[in-house]
């Protein structure tokens, strides 16, 4: 039995999110039906990340054990074969140790939100980032956001559904870049709550917009209730950028 570790590029508009679903087609699923394709095994592909819904992965790290003899390159090859027109694509492969797992070996995650801060429709990028017609101040968001950098507890930016243990978590950093009528939000930490970084994005679009004030964004931090949430960012503009492990 060899472990195989994946890094993993994928279209999240057609998907029900990276985890496996009764209702609907999965990013996981995808590369496990491409695995018994070409192996005839039927194995699990565990993942640095869960991602929601429409939520898209620029290098999603994963791994799979599989008993069949082959390189790490044929196996690539032959799932990104089986893959079709799915829009999923193993950009590497490698043999790593039994002990190397893609989730609990992970020390750090990295997501990016994009925004498209203008007044005229998405043409190639509907679906792929948030359109926000209202002119943003992304310097007053950039500046707002260090306030949920640090340990807090992020009640008031977790789902209802979140099944992390602790809403405490310590953002290692959050910044907002403008190039034009593009904006990024990154986001770094070593573990995230689910939908913390949507709704992160979405009060810190309030603060650009005016609507809230870099006080506003630190009282519902100290609120710590879902209730005081400004808004929460579509899955649309979400990417989940790299996943860290010791050297």
């Amino acid at each position: 039995m060899t472990r195989f570790a994946f890094t993993v590029e994928f279209d999240g508009r057609p998907f029900m999110g990276w985890q496996r679903q009764a209702h609907g087609p999965s990013v996981q699923q995808a590369i496990e039906d491409a695995i018994h394709a070409v192996t005839g095994e039927r194995v699990v592909v565990h993942a640095a990340g869960r991602t929601d819904a429409g939520v898209h992965g620029l290098a999603m790290r994963a791994h799979a054990d599989v008993a069949k003899a082959i390189t790490p390159f044929r196996l690539m090859e032959a799932i990104n074969a089986r893959l079709g027109r799915q829009p999923v694509a193993i950009l590497a492969c490698e043999e790593v140790t039994d002990d190397w797992h893609a989730r609990f070996s992970c020390i750090g995650r990295s997501y990016v939100y994009r925004i498209v801060n203008r007044r005229a429709a998405l043409t190639f990028e509907a679906g792929l980032a948030w359109q926000v017609k209202q002119p943003l101040d992304a310097g007053a968001m950039h500046e707002a956001a260090q306030a949920l950098v640090g340990l807090h507890d992020f009640t008031t930016f977790r789902s209802a559904h979140c099944q992390s243990a602790s809403p405490v978590k310590t953002l290692d950093r959050l910044g907002v870049e403008r190039e034009g009528d593009r904006i990024a939000i990154h986001a770094g930490a070593r573990s995230f709550l689910h939908h913390q970084v949507r709704s992160m994005v979405g009060c810190l679009v309030y603060v650009g917009m005016g609507r809230w004030s870099a006080d506003d964004l630190r009282d519902a931090l100290a609120a710590r209730n879902r209730a005081a949430l400004g808004l929460n960012a579509p899955p649309d503009g979400l990417y989940f950028v790299r996943a860290d492990y010791p050297a």
